[in-house]
C-alpha cells in the first residue's frame, strides 16, 4: 500500500514539478508566458515521456512481452470494441449527475484543437497512464494482503480520477478505472488497458474535431430526439456487454 502511494507521489511530482519546469524554459526561450498549443504540447508530451522513462528505467513497472507471445489478439480486438460500445453510455451517465467545474477548459480545447494534440491524447497518454496505474500502482495494490483483488482495483480506480485533477473528468476516469483495473487482474498485462484506452481517446479526439463545442449533449447530437438518445444507448449496451463477456471469456494470464 505505502509503495502504491509512492508511486502516485512520484507520478504527481513529475507532472507539477516537470510541467514548471518545461513552461519556465519555454516562456525564457520563447519570451511568452501565454499557453499556445505548441507549448502545452510539448510540455505534455516531454512530461509524459519522462514519466514512462523514470517508471521503467527504476522497474516501478515491468514491461515485458511474455503476455505478447500468447498471441492475445481476441483480447485486444473486444477491448477496443468495448470501449467503443462505452462512449455513448459514459456520455449519458455523465449527462446524469451534477455538472462539475472543468478546471483544465481552456487548455484541453487548445490540446484538442490541433491534429498535433493527437499524440498526447491518442498516443502518449495511454501509453504513460496505463505504465503508471496499472503496471506500477494497481500491480503492487494487488500484492497488498489488507486488500481484495476488487479492493485493489477501486483504489487504483480512484488514483485514476484523482490524478486528472479536474472534476469533471473523475467520475468517468472512475468507472474507466475499474474496468481497465480489471483487465489488468486478468491478464497481468498492461495491453489491453493501452488498447481500450487507444480507442476510447482516438475516437474523442475525433469527435471533438466534429463537435467542437465542450457543452453539446447527446440530445443535441441526436437532433433533439430523446428517444434517439435512448436508442442509441440501447444499442451501445448491445456491443459493449457482449464486449466484456468475450474479455471475460478470453482474458488470461500467460502463465495459464
Amino acid at each position: 500500500m505505502k509503495q502504491a502511494i509512492r508511486y502516485l507521489l512520484i507520478f504527481v511530482a513529475i507532472q507539477l514539478i516537470g510541467g514548471a519546469i518545461i513552461q519556465g524554459v519555454w516562456s525564457l526561450v520563447a519570451g511568452s508566458g501565454d499557453k499556445t498549443a505548441a507549448m502545452l504540447i510539448t510540455i505534455t508530451g516531454v512530461v509524459g515521456l519522462l514519466t514512462i522513462t523514470v517508471f521503467l528505467w527504476a522497474r516501478y513497472a515491468v514491461v515485458s512481452p511474455t503476455w505478447l507471445r500468447t498471441r492475445p489478439w481476441m483480447v485486444l480486438t473486444w477491448s477496443v470494441i468495448a470501449a467503443l460500445g462505452a462512449l455513448i453510455p459514459s456520455a449519458f451517465i455523465q449527462e446524469q449527475i451534477p455538472e462539475l467545474p472543468n478546471w483544465v477548459e481552456n487548455e484541453f480545447d487548445t490540446i484538442m484543437g490541433t491534429p498535433w494534440g493527437y499524440l498526447i491524447i491518442g498516443l502518449l497518454a495511454p501509453l504513460s497512464e496505463e505504465i503508471v496505474m496499472r503496471g506500477a500502482i494497481l500491480r503492487e495494490l494487488l500484492r497488498s494482503s489488507r486488500l481484495t483483488p476488487w479492493g485493489s482495483i477501486t483504489l487504483s480506480a480512484v488514483f485514476f480520477a484523482l490524478i486528472h485533477m479536474n472534476p469533471v473528468q473523475m467520475p468517468h476516469a472512475f468507472l474507466i478505472g475499474l474496468l481497465l483495473g480489471w483487465m489488468y487482474w486478468r491478464t497481468g498485462s498492461i495491453l489491453p488497458g493501452v488498447a481500450y484506452h487507444w480507442a476510447n481517446n482516438s475516437v474523442a479526439f475525433v469527435l471533438y474535431a466534429i463537435y467542437p463545442n465542450p457543452d453539446i449533449k447527446l440530445i443535441d447530437v441526436f437532433q433533439g430526439s430523446q428517444l434517439h438518445v435512448y436508442m442509441a444507448v440501447f444499442f451501445s449496451m448491445l456491443i459493449l456487454l457482449p464486449a466484456l463477456y468475450q474479455l471475460h471469456v478470453w482474458m488470461r494470464r500467460a502463465e495459464e
